[in-house]
C-alpha cells in the first residue's frame, strides 16, 4: 500500500512496516499521548532490538508501495 493510506490507517492505531525494511521485527505506531498534558502525538518506531524512537519519514518511506500493516 501507499504512505497515505498507510498514514490513515496509522491515524486508526494500526501498527504499519515496510516490506524493504532489514530489520526484524520493525514496525511504526503513533504514540499514545493521552496519558500527557502538553504532549503532541509523534510517531514512534519499534527497532530491531526492541527499542522504541520517535520516527521522521524519508522520501524514499513516503514514495513506497510496500507498506502493510503489522499483526
Amino acid at each position: 500500500m501507499t504512505f497515505s493510506t498507510a498514514l490513515n490507517l496509522l491515524k486508526k492505531k494500526e501498527r504499519l512496516a515496510r516490506a524493504g525494511w532489514n530489520g526484524k521485527g520493525m514496525y511504526i505506531e503513533l504514540a499514545d499521548m493521552s496519558a500527557f498534558e502538553n504532549h503532541l502525538p509523534y510517531i514512534m518506531m519499534k527497532t530491531a532490538d526492541d527499542k522504541f524512537v520517535p520516527w521522521l519519514a524519508s522520501q524514499t518511506d513516503v514514495l513506497a508501495n510496500d507498506w502493510g500493516v503489522v499483526e
